[in-house]
Order: structure tokens, then sequence, then C-alpha cells
């Protein structure tokens, strides 16, 4: 191993190394974080949360942090660099720039949102640059720092990832549970910036107290450089693979929290929190290792954690699967499994750099390469694994695959390894088994997962269809009911006889609009709201933008509403709705019907909020109206109120329109009389029976009955709620709080 024998001086700064420079890195890592989920939310909100764009605002992130990481690496071969003075000046820039963030999103984005896919993504990275290049080149500057007044580069870069890390886990709390559910999106980058701010005083004024050995001219003197035992291409290799898998597993324990939790954002801040704890400890539990022991003994302590790992990965399904309706037992459990699975990958970065890079010159730059590679793996499972592997893969083949490749890179430390010929057998024998486990026993363990997973879990019996894509997980159950992501998302029924699902309400347009001719319809779920529509007499086209192309498929199965594939008058685009209506703002409609997730699901406010709600209010026709579901949300209630002047709550929806609404029951009964599906009547009205329901309809859907609230009537009732913004997010955050 490398050893330096250090000066007075240099013995002196050894607090600045261990206290304060960790300490300000910590709370580096707050608003990094902080800033990466407020603007993944903001250009989510103008490019789209369909899986195209979310994996180019992801993949972007990325690839600025690595090239960041190159540029601090180029900083540390050509200057000496006294690392407080630039981190204080990186917090400082990346302040400037937070202030600015969301203002510079919203103005590129209005330019460039027509442009093509690949033109998007080169914006899209452009625009969170110059951020994450500054975020990225602190790592290899610090490093660089601490090595050449300790020689321990394993421990410098393992320290120094566990605190960034750990100060990121704690920003996820902090934007779960403090900023996002009370403040918004504007405070978050305020708060950001005000700690990037205060590390930057805090840096300088440290600078300035403590003599810099560098600064002073006096560099530590190297007695001896040890080779590394690995190849530097080997190990970029080796954190390319680790970065890989590390970020295919949290994409993987993400979509699993997002089904049994029915995409709630607070329980993926809160799985992102427990991953990111796993690797900070995982980096720091690899620094005290290397510390202890020579890179050719750490060896085979690296490849026992990626087992542990692989283990962890294997067990995550059928344990929660089995543990599914316990509660806080499932919720522990599943906490514990992220955290171990993340503990033990997070480790391989100190682990390789102790394996690959010596204590020189150079080693700035080296950590700069291998961080880059891994930051390229991460990006590569992003596009991979986020965007290709789940649209033909299942969580099951996933986690199959992921061990599989975890297995294979434990054997190749362990072939690696000084070890005894027998222990390393033992732990060649150990992963095989477990791959053996994880491929054969795993999938058996785990074949009613979405039923058990399912927030209204399913014991009994069987889903009759799943359907996994990039875009979530549909499962249908045997009575009919389709749930998307995990929450209820409508009936396969369009029997108005038999309202099972509120099909009343697409029932129902013609009561609103005296001739609902062009409609644009936003989701399309079990299709029956399409067919209904589609069915009108009044309508001759019906467009539909639906996000899970998985929805189709369902379609195109059930009897009851497969034709509306095949109905001229519709067309259906596979695209985010709030992007489309921005996309295309010559597009007028008589009606756009919205019958969407619920109002607390993750991204649910981008089709909920007044600045929405006025997107679509530029697409209506005169006498145009928007109805669309507010799951029984008072504040979405209220900001239709307060975006439109003419509005009522119809059941759970809300009707509204710049026109006063023309509610005319003789023309929906006469419209109800005469609507036929696949050619069938829905009533019969030589049948008194369908004469009487008929009579019930009008009567219980009369304009001064319990269905019908009318927009002067709502607003007095909810004068101490708050509209739903683009910047509060309406009760996304607030909901799992228990607030409303």
């Amino acid at each position: 191993m490398t050893t330096i024998e250090l000066s007075t001086a240099g013995s002196a700064s050894s607090a600045l190394r261990y206290r304060i420079l960790p300490v300000l890195f910590f709370f580096s890592g707050v608003p990094a974080l902080t800033y990466q989920l407020t603007w993944q939310r903001s250009l989510f909100r103008i490019f789209g949360v369909n899986t195209e764009s979310v994996t180019i605002v992801v993949t972007a992130f990325m690839l600025g942090l690595g090239l960041g990481s190159l540029a601090g690496g180029w900083i540390t071969r050509r200057y000496i660099v006294r690392p407080l003075l630039l981190l204080g000046g990186i917090e400082l820039l990346t302040a400037i720039f937070g202030l600015a963030s969301l203002w510079i999103f919203e103005q590129v984005g209005d330019l460039v949102l027509e442009w093509s896919l690949p033109a998007i993504a080169a914006v899209n990275l452009l625009l969170v640059l110059i951020p994450t290049l500054l975020m990225g080149a602190t790592l290899p500057i610090l490093v660089s720092y601490l090595v050449r007044t300790s020689g321990q580069i394993a421990h410098s870069v393992g320290l120094l990832y566990y605190v960034n890390t750990l100060g990121a886990s704690a920003a996820c709390l902090l934007c779960a549970f403090v900023i996002f559910p009370y403040f918004g999106m504007h405070v978050a980058v305020y708060v950001a910036a005000g700690i990037n701010v205060a590390v930057a005083v805090g840096a300088f004024a440290v600078h300035h107290r403590r003599e810099d050995p560098d600064s002073a001219g006096i560099v530590a003197e190297r007695t001896r450089t040890a080779l590394p035992i690995l190849s530097m291409p080997f190990v970029m290799l080796l954190a390319a693979v680790g970065g890989f898998v590390s970020l295919s597993y949290e994409i993987f324990l993400f979509r699993v929290a997002s089904f049994a939790s029915g995409s709630s954002s607070v329980a993926f801040a809160f799985v992102l929190c427990c991953f990111l704890a796993g690797i900070a400890s995982g980096a720091y539990n690899a620094a005290q290792v290397c510390a202890k022991l020579s890179p050719a003994e750490a060896i085979h302590e690296a490849a026992k954690g990626l087992i542990l790992a692989n283990i962890a990965g294997a067990a995550f399904l059928p344990l929660v699967t089995w543990l599914a309706g316990t509660g806080i037992g499932l919720i522990g459990t599943a906490m514990a499994g992220v955290y171990l699975i993340a503990r033990q990958w997070g480790a391989l970065l100190p682990f390789l750099s102790h394996f690959g890079l010596v204590a020189d010159e150079r080693a700035g730059m080296r950590t700069a390469l291998l961080y880059s590679a891994n930051i390229a793996g991460c990006a590569a499972g992003a596009v991979i694994t986020g965007f290709v592997l789940t649209n033909y893969l299942g969580l099951q083949q996933i986690s199959i695959l992921l061990l599989a490749i975890g297995t294979l890179c434990s054997l190749i430390l362990i072939h690696k390894s000084s070890a005894v010929a027998g222990a390393r057998g033992r732990a060649v024998a150990i992963a095989v088994a477990v791959l053996a486990a994880g491929t054969v026993m795993a999938p058996l363990l785990s074949r009613q997962m979405f039923e058990n997973l399912q927030p209204h879990a399913i014991h009994d019996h069987r889903f009759a269809r799943v359907v996994e894509n990039r875009s979530g997980v549909i499962t249908v159950d045997t009575d009919g009911t389709v749930y998307g992501n995990g929450m209820y998302d409508g009936r396969f029924n369009t029997n108005l006889k038999s309202d099972r699902n509120g099909i009343i309400r697409p029932f129902a347009l013609s009561l609103f609009h005296p001739a609902p001719r062009d409609v644009l319809m936003i989701g399309l779920s079990s299709g029956s709201w399409a067919q209904v529509i589609a069915n009108n007499p009044a309508v001759e086209s019906l467009t539909i933008i639906e996000i899970n192309p998985g929805y189709t498929q369902l379609i195109a199965e059930q009897p009851e509403v497969q034709s509306v594939l095949r109905n001229p008058k519709v067309t259906i685009i596979e695209d985010d709705g709030r992007r489309w209506l921005n996309r295309h703002p010559d597009r007028q409609f008589d009606a756009v019907v919205s019958n969407t997730t619920w109002n607390f699901r993750a991204n649910a406010t981008n089709l909920l909020s007044t600045e929405f709600l006025q997107v679509v209010g530029r697409h209506l026709n005169l006498g145009g109206i928007v109805f669309y579901n507010t799951t029984s949300s008072r504040r979405v209630q209220k900001t239709a109120c307060s975006v439109f002047p003419y509005g009522a709550r119809f059941t759970n929806h809300m009707v509204a329109s710049n026109a006063p609404l023309d509610w005319n029951y003789a023309r929906w009964r006469k419209v109800l009389e005469t609507y036929t599906i696949d050619g069938k009547p829905e009533f019969n009205l030589t049948d008194k029976a369908d004469r009487d329901d008929l009579d019930a309809l009008m009567h219980d859907y009369r304009l001064d009955g319990d269905m019908i609230e009318q927009c002067p009537v709502l607003l007095s009732r909810t004068l101490d709620k708050a509209v739903v913004t683009d910047d509060n997010m309406g009760t996304e955050w607030r909901y799992y709080l228990g607030l409303e």
C-alpha cells in the first residue's frame, strides 16, 4: 500500500480533512438531491411523464454527472487545487443556476416542445448540464486533495461517497415530508440554494482560517507507491456493470413499491431514501475495510458483499409477496431489502478504487474515470432496463437477470482474490447456489405477487390478466375490474342499467353540451368510457390520448369494448396528455374528457392543476366543456370553479366551461332513448322497466339534487382549501400524511 510521510503542517490539516470537508460535502448532497427531485418534476411536467420522457430526463442527469466527473479529474491533472475555494465556488454557481432553473426550464420547454425526440433528449442534457457538471466535478477534486494528504485513496473515495450520498438520502425525507407537502417546488429550490450558499460560506471561512498544505507549498512526500492489482480498464468495466445493476435495481425496487402503494410519490421518496442510505452505508463500510486490508485481501470481502446483495435480491420478491397484508411487517421487510441490496452494491465503487487506483498525482483523474464509468453504467441502466427490458420482461425475469449479472461479478472477484483455494471454492458454491435458488425457487414463491401486493389485496384467486410493460403494470380481476399500478382504474362495463363503474358519467355528456361533435379524451383504461362516448349519436370524432399501450391490448380481448378499436370515429394516440395538448395548440374540441387517475397519485397534478385547466381552456370551442374526475378531492373541485367562470360537480366529476352550461334534460333523455352500442339499444322503450329507469335517472340527477353541486355553492363549501397548482402539486405529497 502507498504510505505518505506528512509534514507538521500536513498533520495539522487532518481536522480539516476528516471533519470539515466531510461535513460540508454531506450538506452539499442535500441540495443536489433536492434539485434533482424538483427539476425532474418540472421537466416531466413540460415534456411529459411517458416512459420516453422519464428515461431522457434521468439519463440526462446521469450523463451530466459523468461529464462533470471527467471535468473534475481534468482539473486535478493540470492545476494545484484549493478544494475549499473550489467547493465554495461550485456551491455558489449551483445556487445561482438553481434560483433561475424553473424559469429557464419553462422558457426552453416552450421553444422546443415540438422538436424530435433526439433533439428533446439533447435539450434535456443541456438544461441540466451546468449544475450536474458542477456536482459531478466535486468528488474527484476532493478525492485528489484527500489522497495527497493521507495516501488512502479507497478510504477517501468511500468517505466522501458516504457523506454525500447520506446527505442526498436525508434530502429525500426533507422533500417528501416537509418541503413538497407544505411549500412546493419554488420553495424547494430556494431552500436548496440557501444550503448551497451556506456550504459555500463555510468552505470559504474554513479556507481562510486553516492553512492548506498545498497552498503553502507543502506537499506530502511519497516513500513508496504500490502497483494496482487490477488494471484500470478492468475496474472501469466492473464500475460500469455495478452502475448498471444498481440503477436497474433502483428501477426494479421502485416498480414494486409503486405497485404496492398505488404509485405514491411519498413511497417513491421513501424507497429512494432507503436506497441512498444503503449506498452510503456500503461506501462507508468499504472505506473501513480498505483502510485495514490490502487490496489483495479486500477483494474477497468485495466478492462476499456481492453474494449478500444477490441473496437479498433473490429473496426480495418472495418475502414481500408472503408478508403482504402484514402492514408494518411488509414495509419493514421491503425497506430492509432495499437497504441491503443498495448497501452491497454501494460498496463496490470504493472497493474498486482500492483494487485499481494508487495514491499518486493522477489519483483525481483516475477517480474521475472510475466514477464516470459508474455513472455511464447507471445511464445505460436507465435506458436499457427502464426503457427496453421492462417492456419485454416482467419483474420476475428482471430479478433473475440482475441476479445472474451479480453472480457473474461475484465470481470474477472470487477468481481474482488471494483467498485460499478452499475459501474460494466455498464462495463459488454459495454464489452458484444463490443463483439456482433465485432462478428456480423465487418465482414459485412469488406467484401471486401482484394479487398480494395490490393495496386492496386479492388472496383467494389469481388475476384474470396481468400486463407488464415499461409504462407500468395493469391487472384485471375475474369480475372485469381493471387496476393500473395497483389502484382501481375502472371496469369493463357499458351497461347503464347495471352501473358498477359510474358509467352514467360519460352517458351524461349530452346533458351539458348540445352537440359534442369533436371530443378529446385523456386516459383510456378499460375502454368503457371510450365506447360510450364514441357511440354518442352527436359525436363525430373521438381522439384518445393514452400513455400506456397495455390498455389497448386488454381492450382487444374484451367483447364489450373491443369494437372501439375499430370505430372509424376513434383515433388513439400513445402520448402524455398534457404534452400532446401543448404540441397541438390549433386543435379545438367541443368537450375534453378526463377520467384519469386518483388525485393523490404520482404526477396526477399534471392533469388537475390550474395551469393544465388553462391549457385545456385554450383548446375548447365556443361553449365547449371540460369534464374530469376529481376523485372527490375538494381542492381539485375548487380548482375547476376557480379557473372557469361556469361549472358544477356532477357526482365526483367536475364539468366546467367558459360559457354558461346548457343543462337540458329533454335533450339528454332523447339521446339516451336512441343510444345504441354495437347495434344494441341501451333502453327498450316498449319495456316499462326501461322507461322507469329513464325516469329515475332524470330524477336522481336533477339540477337541484345531491348529485349536482354548482360552483357558487361549491366555492362556499371549500373556502379553506387551496387550489391545485403545478407548484404546490396538489395532494400528491399531502394525502399519505393525512392532509388534503
